[in-house]
């Protein structure tokens, strides 16, 4: 099969690439520049520059595909992002999404597979939820609900099977924010924000290693379906649990708490809300439709794999890295 993969050079991009790749597919990769080009030729797939937002420059990059996997993200990495920050993750959510559902209409592609994000269907009582659930999405998920929308709006159209991936929170060694808590936790700079004052409950957050969102959307393209999936670990945790265990990998003193009124200070509302709102949910529907199963099922698993991925990398002389671990 063709697969035209947008966001091929990210974190979850490159996985989904070389997931393709070894199951026999010919993938065609966006990129950006020189150093994009280099990175994905180098994982066998060719590599082709467009304009993300251009629907004529999609059509001309995935000219021949079967396939349409919308991976791309810009999600900020600042520590404490403003509504600006966000600006250019809202476009290519939803510019973006519409131009490559444009492309995959012109150039007659069968499959389109959107990257979305648990938390736009996050109840507001923090109570369970599945793919069943109306969606309550904050300011910063408002985007991806309406690249859902606009991609479920187009199926069906000459034949187009559209699939949405929900992931969870990212886990990879190479991840900017899972850099940045490990940097943060060997320095003693991380706290854990809210819940466990007061007697308040932590909250607990849905995660996910990429290694096992990208085996979903490969999972995806190979399936004989469409459909709405949350990909997920089995193990839903707190961030308190998820530090405390990371700082304990790192041998780092353990993260203190401090209360979410005084984290808007230093990381922003959006941010203490991610944090802080429950949004436990269930892999259950992307394991009977696709047979897909987590190799890393719970946080303890993922963390301790991205230590043993940073250690084996101080021997590279990796900077960020070093000051990990």
């Amino acid at each position: 099969m063709n697969v035209f993969v947008a966001g091929s050079t990210g974190v979850l991009g490159r996985r989904i690439v070389r997931q393709l790749i070894g199951r026999g597919h010919h993938v065609v990769g966006l990129t950006r520049d020189k150093r994009g080009d280099e990175r994905i030729k180098s994982l066998g797939a060719q590599a082709v520059r467009g304009n993300l937002f251009d629907s004529e420059s999609m059509t001309q990059a995935a000219e021949g595909a079967d396939a349409i996997v919308h991976a791309a993200t810009a999600i900020p990495t600042r520590t404490k992002p403003s509504i600006d920050d966000w600006h250019e993750n809202d476009r290519i959510r939803v510019e973006g999404t519409q131009a490559l559902l444009d492309a995959a209409t012109n150039v007659s592609a069968s499959k389109f597979i959107l990257q979305s994000i648990v938390w736009v269907a996050r109840q507001p009582d923090g109570s369970w939820f599945d793919e069943d659930a109306p969606p309550h999405p904050d300011r910063t998920a408002r985007s991806m609900l309406e690249a859902e929308q606009r991609a479920q709006q187009s199926a069906g159209k000459q034949g187009l099977e559209v699939s949405i991936l929900r992931c969870g929170l990212f886990t990879a060694p190479d991840a900017a924010h899972t850099k940045t808590y490990g940097q943060m936790l060997r320095d003693g700079r991380l706290p854990i924000v809210g819940g466990g004052l007061l007697g308040r409950r932590d909250a607990l957050l849905s995660h996910i290693h990429v290694d096992d969102a990208a085996r979903a959307f490969a999972d995806a393209v190979d399936a004989n379906q469409s459909g709405l999936w949350h990909v997920v670990d089995d193990d839903p945790a707190s961030m308190a649990e998820v530090f405390t265990y990371a700082a304990e990998l790192l041998n780092a003193s353990q993260p203190k708490r401090i209360p979410g009124w005084m984290a808007k200070w230093f990381i922003g509302p959006d941010a203490v809300k991610l944090l802080t709102h429950s949004m436990p949910t269930t892999n259950a529907r992307v394991r009977r439709d696709l047979g897909w199963r987590p190799r890393y099922p719970s946080y303890r698993d993922s963390f301790a794999q991205v230590v043993r991925a940073w250690q084996a990398r101080v021997e590279a002389d990796d900077p960020v890295v070093a000051r990990s671990i």
